[in-house]
């Protein structure tokens, strides 16, 4: 999928979010104390600049696509834990990348007075990062698992009691992971990363 194709879908995505929010009656936003949710989101990914992490040459990275889903439940009126599982994708001038990213952590709630719809946050936790590596060329490349962490901050605008539209900023730090060929080292890939995401919560209690 090309980068302009990327940005059409989740332009198309904002417009819809925002189209039903502006169709739906008041809503307010209640305290997740002991609620648990699920949550789906898509978005765009800018992975850091690996263009000279590669000991064959320059290999600069590309803005790709994200998307994921995860758990949430409400420790009380203010905190709440997460577990999140996401996928993402991008080119680079070698080959494709794909990393999946399982993330454990904690967010704080801002509720405002007045029972307001929107609801900002502050979170931050550890992720496993999983890379996968395909060059071009067809040579077979492993990439090492790694651990890193996140910070993230969003808010959740409440359509109903239940359901919530979600905007999400979040930047993971990770260490270089050792790209190897047939157990040699080979480069280093830096799967640290932007990603600016928008989706959907629902709460089942």
């Amino acid at each position: 999928m090309s980068i302009s194709k990327k940005v059409k879908l989740v332009t198309v995505l904002a417009c819809l979010a925002g189209a039903i929010s502006l169709a739906s009656g008041t809503a307010m936003a209640e305290s997740i104390k002991g609620r648990a949710g699920v949550t789906g989101r898509i978005g765009f990914q800018v992975p850091a600049d690996n263009e000279a992490e590669f000991g064959w040459g320059n290999n600069k990275t590309d803005t790709g696509l994200v998307g994921g889903v995860g758990l949430i439940y409400g420790m009380d009126s203010n905190w709440a834990a997460e577990l999140d599982a996401s996928h993402s994708s991008f080119d680079s001038d070698t080959g494709d990348f794909h990393v999946t990213d399982v993330s454990l952590g904690a967010q704080y709630r801002f509720r405002a007075p007045g029972n307001s719809r929107i609801v900002p946050y502050l979170g931050a936790g550890l992720d496993i990062l999983i890379s996968d590596y395909d060059p071009y060329d067809g040579a077979s490349l492993h990439v090492d698992t790694c651990v890193g962490a996140h910070l993230k901050g969003g808010a959740d605008y409440f359509v109903t009691k239940d359901l919530a539209l979600s905007a999400e900023a979040k930047f993971v730090l990770a260490p270089d992971a050792d790209i190897t060929y047939q157990g040699t080292h080979s480069g280093d890939f830096d799967p640290s990363s932007f990603n600016g995401t928008i989706g959907l919560r629902y709460f089942f209690n």
